[in-house]
């Protein structure tokens, strides 16, 4: 499998932002085949289903539009990238991530809220279904984060 190991930390910000080009793309594509499909209607939708499909979707186009913004100011900015990258390489944080399930569960939590998004504009038993799902996931990630950010300095090797 191929790493990003040699690339230097300039090079991974470009290509982070090329990334979410392209997930803020598929966010539009989404949305328009999302109304072709005739999903969204508020007549079938329950009002949490309603309110969770819109802060999801538009809290995650702010939230990508927000982190272009940002990795572009790291580029132009050499203190603010050398700052970044020394809190992204700090041992403590990648050891917190990786006991919270690390880049496994984040992508899991990503699909899961794909799913409960889509389940949300078509299905309300499919949507409170992986709406649990999605809430058991986020509560099992935060308290594993919280239990291993309690335990000090103590790693065992």
């Amino acid at each position: 499998m191929k790493t990003c190991k040699h690339l230097t930390y300039t090079r991974k910000i470009q290509w982070r932002i090329r990334a979410l080009w392209l997930l803020l793309t598929g966010m539009l594509v989404y949305m328009v085949l999302i109304a072709e499909l005739g999903g969204g209607d508020s007549r079938t939708m329950t009002p949490l289903a309603d309110k969770f499909s819109r802060i999801v979707f538009f809290g995650g186009l702010g939230y990508v539009i927000g982190r272009i913004c940002k990795n572009k100011q790291l580029l132009r900015s050499r203190q603010l990238l050398q700052q970044q990258m020394k809190t992204e390489l700090d041992e403590r944080n990648q050891y917190l991530h990786d006991k919270s399930g690390g880049i496994v569960a984040d992508i899991l939590l990503a699909i899961l809220l794909f799913v409960t998004l889509t389940a949300s504009m078509f299905d309300m038993a499919a949507f409170y279904t992986a709406f649990s799902v999605l809430a058991a996931a986020i509560l099992l990630k935060a308290a594993t984060y919280w239990f291993y950010s309690r335990q000090g300095g103590e790693r065992p090797l």
